[in-house]
């Protein structure tokens, strides 16, 4: 049994959802989603409360009810606040830096890398240390946040590197002489 599956989805005020066929349109103060679902699953609306069904027990069809009904949670979401990340950059002589819409950052390489911005995400250094990601998709704005993180992940010795803000890194002890 999906708890998540079964929960009813309230929808905000503002936000407007419509089914066609497979494919959910989610309208709302901030921009427009899309997304196709399985064609198994099943999208009711009844007076601004959403729900979906499974049509048997089967264990592909309690896998995609939690799923289909946390993405359209997460589309709702996201057209009405939106998602934010943040990456702290730790390091001496590691910073970011916006230039017109692409990101620069210095991680230790040879040269500075760039970061081409992705439709759809706005991507913001209030600090050379801090990079924040904003945007309506919580996929996008987490495969972003991902790709500057791979940039130069933290490492274990000394912490140096990109990390989510509030992220642990566990620290390991260095080589000890004899």
């Amino acid at each position: 049994m999906s708890r998540i599956g079964l929960k009813p989805l309230e929808i905000p005020e503002g936000v407007e959802v419509n089914l066609d066929g497979n494919t959910v349109t989610v309208k709302g103060p901030k921009g427009e989603l899309t997304r196709n679902i399985h064609s198994d699953m099943k999208v009711v609306i009844n007076d601004n409360v959403l729900t979906v069904e499974r049509p048997s027990e089967h264990k592909e069809h309690r896998a995609l009810h939690g799923t289909t009904r946390s993405l359209i949670a997460n589309m709702v979401a996201g057209v009405h606040q939106g998602f934010e990340k943040a990456l702290e950059i730790n390091g001496v002589g590691y910073r970011a830096q916006k230039q017109g819409d692409k990101i620069i950052v210095n991680a230790g390489y040879s040269h500075p890398v760039e970061v081409e911005p992705v439709e759809g995400i706005e991507v913001d250094v209030p600090q050379n240390t801090r990079v924040v990601i904003k945007g309506i998709d919580k996929e996008l704005v987490g495969a972003v946040a991902a790709k500057i993180r791979a940039i130069r992940p933290p490492e274990p010795y000394k912490g140096k590197g990109i990390r989510y803000e509030g992220e642990y890194v566990r620290q390991k002890e260095g080589k000890t002489a004899k």
